[in-house]
């Protein structure tokens, strides 16, 4: 195995620890670590099926916890029609042009968490806004890997427990992940290769998830959000520096 996938692995695990710490993480770990190596198509390619599976399991895990149906419904809906557009956009645009793109976002979810941490949203509003919102969630992933700039910070900022926040940010990457991964293959980047690897690597991903679940009882989410900040950036700065 090259260095490369070793990489990925490892930060499939570290994104796993993420995932079960807070629900969310583990795209803005994983795909900048796979792009630096094989580029955005493959690292979004891979992904897609850790997240698919992982997703489910935490909103089974926390389904009694869901926003109600009518915030759910349009933001998941727009979330994949948001993907189909975004994987179209995967296809067409050039490797350098989309590792700009991850890095770009990946500076400037930390710059948002950074500058606006305490942001709130009532929900009356969210309710609104939920389907765009949702279509934007789904092109970021879909095109680039990584949505958290919108996603995390949009779902954040409804004031949710960790168990209500867990459920509907879950909901909301499942839904891009439906719409991903049969769009992936039909426009040749879900190739059977990488579908392999991409099951290999729900093992670290899973295999992370209860350590970050144990380790969320002793560890605050504000801790975590600055370790995975300080990570991203470096990791950000280096997909500039591939890109360039």
């Amino acid at each position: 195995m090259d260095e490369g996938l070793i990489m990925a692995f490892v930060a499939f695990a570290l994104g796993g620890v993420l995932k079960g710490a807070i629900g969310a993480g583990t795209p803005v770990i994983a795909v900048p670590i796979m792009s630096l190596y094989y580029g955005v198509p493959f690292a979004v390619s891979v992904f897609a099926i850790p997240a698919f599976l992982s997703n489910i399991w935490q909103l089974w895990q926390f389904r009694a916890d869901l926003m109600p149906r009518r915030f759910v419904l349009p933001l998941t809906f727009g979330a994949g029609v948001g993907a189909a557009l975004g994987t179209v956009m995967l296809a067409g645009l050039s490797g350098r042009v989309l590792m700009m793109v991850v890095a770009g976002l990946a500076l400037i979810y930390v710059a948002f968490r950074i500058r606006r941490p305490g942001w709130s949203l009532q929900h009356g509003m969210a309710t609104k806004i939920a389907a765009p919102v949702g279509v934007g969630c789904g092109i970021l992933q879909g095109a680039a890997g990584i949505s958290a700039p919108l996603s995390i910070s949009f779902i954040s900022a409804l004031g949710l427990s960790r168990p209500g926040f867990i459920a509907t940010i879950s909901a909301l990457f499942m839904a891009m992940s439906i719409v991903q991964i049969p769009s992936l293959w039909a426009v040749g980047l879900l190739t059977p290769e990488r579908a392999g690897i991409s099951l290999m690597a729900c093992l670290p991903l899973f295999a992370g998830m209860p350590l970050g679940e144990w380790l969320a009882r002793f560890i605050s989410r504000d801790s975590f959000d600055k370790i995975v900040m300080a990570l991203l950036t470096l990791i950000a700065l280096r997909l500039f520096w591939e890109a360039i």
